[in-house]
């Protein structure tokens, strides 16, 4: 009797790389709130948080905010500052498509 051994599930960063984007370019489902972002800190908590880097903070210290990358988990948003975020779901038909579960 022979064994054929099960191949390993891809881990994370690869599973992550058959999800697929629908891209809205005339709509952003995220929005920083720059001042209160900024007096709250928020760039501490948001740029580590997010599981996808959508996150980061330009020379000026403003919070730079990718959406098109956007796995909409909600991390973001239950993380964050009250008022430093305005997110919601993409429009109908875009946003993130998973492959994996």
């Amino acid at each position: 009797m022979s064994t054929t051994a099960s191949p390993l599930p891809a881990g994370v960063p690869e599973r992550l790389g058959s999800t697929a984007f629908d891209t809205d370019e005339e709509f952003s489902h995220i929005r920083v709130v720059q001042d209160v972002a900024e007096a709250t800190n928020a760039a501490a908590i948001l740029v580590p948080i997010c599981p996808a880097k959508v996150y980061s903070v330009a020379p000026d210290g403003s919070i730079l905010a990718e959406w098109a990358a956007c796995l909409e988990c909600g991390t973001c948003l239950a993380a964050a500052p009250e008022g430093s975020l305005e997110w919601h779901y993409p429009r109908g038909g875009f946003g993130v498509r998973y492959r994996e579960g």
